[in-house]
């Protein structure tokens, strides 16, 4: 059985977190270095990554990828491999948004933007990281899944988004069920207005369910990465699946 997190041999965890420099994606980087993790985080610019790295310290290194592109994903886990040896824990998190627009308005690449990045992304991770799981000694570890609220509960113009959502939550049983025999783990992280870049007109106003624009509240994102450096802390032998951290006052339990 491996340590907690999947521990390598020498004590080292090596963690990766898509989207890692930026929002949410950094909060969780945040909590996995403070918790003593050695963390790569990814993403397209390379001036954001550096000026994360350098904030969060604690080894954090910053390789660009595109993780909709099948050759920039090969070129990001083996850059891993041959720096570390293994991986012991994935973070899905990198995604966007389409405008919030009726569905009917929306055009094809819109549509094809947020597929890749939300869903066609994770994929691709997701694959990456099981051939080098597999692989290595001592053999296993675990996948968290960036999920959000609407991978059960859409907002209203909210199709590309909820939808890749949904699926990601098809991604994490799948994944969870082909990873039980080679000791890797996944779950999901359901996250509600976790405030971002992404969550900054809530404070303005979103559109109901009803129609209304109604002002939400939000929480801090440090909320969410300790929740999953939590996720990630526990021996292989035990997964959360699925977890929901959200502002307790925004409408989601009866939304709709």
């Amino acid at each position: 059985m491996t340590e907690a997190g999947g521990m390598s041999e020498e004590g080292s965890r090596i963690a990766l977190v898509t989207g890692g420099g930026t929002g949410v994606g950094k909060a969780i980087s945040t909590a996995l270095v403070a918790a003593g993790w050695t963390v790569v985080i990814c993403g397209r610019r390379r001036e954001v990554l550096e000026t994360a790295a350098g904030e969060l310290g604690g080894g954090t290194v910053p390789i660009v990828a595109d993780i909709g592109d099948p050759a920039s994903v090969a070129a990001l886990f083996e850059g891993i491999r041959q720096r570390f040896g293994r991986l012991d824990l994935l973070v899905n998190n990198a995604g966007s948004v389409a405008p919030a627009i009726p569905l009917e308005d929306l055009s094809f690449d819109q549509w094809n933007i947020v597929v890749s990045a939300n869903l066609t992304g994770a994929f691709l991770c997701t694959q990456a990281a099981f051939k080098l799981m597999k692989a290595q000694e001592p053999r296993g570890g675990r996948i968290i899944n960036n999920g959000s609220i609407s991978a059960t509960t859409p907002r209203p113009n909210s199709a590309p988004y909820t939808a890749t959502k949904h699926a990601i939550a098809g991604l994490t049983k799948s994944t969870a069920l082909d990873g039980r025999q080679y000791d890797i783990a996944c779950g999901q992280i359901d996250i509600g207005n976790a405030a971002s870049d992404m969550t900054a007109a809530m404070s303005a106003g979103v559109m109901q369910a009803d129609g209304r624009i109604a002002s939400e509240p939000t929480m801090d994102p440090a909320h969410v990465g300790r929740a999953v450096a939590h996720m990630a802390s526990l021996p292989l032998e035990a997964n959360v699946l699925t977890m929901t951290v959200m502002a307790t006052k925004m409408p989601f339990v009866g939304r709709g």
